[in-house]
């Protein structure tokens, strides 16, 4: 690889909004955000979260036994395609929890929006269909009540203040 090739495959993607989804919309991300895809909010099927730098986390967790593997878009990334810069975003499950959760734990850390485990999509009943999980096993310190409580399954929105 030349050593242009390799500067520009260092460079961040420059982003641009994405197409309305075509699946089952799993997460919508609202509020101050440059990149809408429908009305005023960024929508994500499937496809198109699996799409945004996907990770997987081999992980324990407080609420499931053994280890997961767990897999989804980086937060961090989901937060790029939306064009959102705040300091902090709120997330909502689909049971109304919110809580906020500050950019710098999605910076400091690999966290990811869990959409599959063990291979398969996360059903409603098992935390999905987005789950926000920390890379526990990974960071330790990560296993304490803040960090726990910003932890939500059942995700259904992102909100940018």
């Amino acid at each position: 690889m030349t050593t242009v090739a390799l500067l520009l495959s260092s460079l961040p993607a420059l982003a641009e909004p994405l197409p309305p989804p075509e699946g089952e919309v799993l997460l919508r991300v609202t509020g101050n955000i440059e990149y809408p895809n429908v009305d005023g909010e960024l929508h994500l099927d499937y496809e198109q979260l699996m799409s945004l730098s996907p990770r997987v986390i081999e992980t324990t967790t407080p609420w499931t036994e053994g280890v997961g593997r767990f897999e989804g878009p980086l937060f961090r990334a989901v937060l790029e395609a939306a064009g959102a810069e705040s300091e902090s975003v709120r997330v909502t499950s689909l049971n109304e929890y919110e809580v906020e959760i500050p950019r710098s734990d999605v910076q400091d850390y690999d966290v990811i929006l869990a959409i599959k485990r063990d291979g398969a999509p996360i059903a409603v009943r098992d935390l999905g269909p987005v789950f926000v999980l920390y890379p526990f096993d990974e960071h330790p310190q990560l296993l304490n009540e803040t960090i726990r409580h910003r932890s939500v399954w059942h995700v259904g929105a992102i909100d940018v203040p």
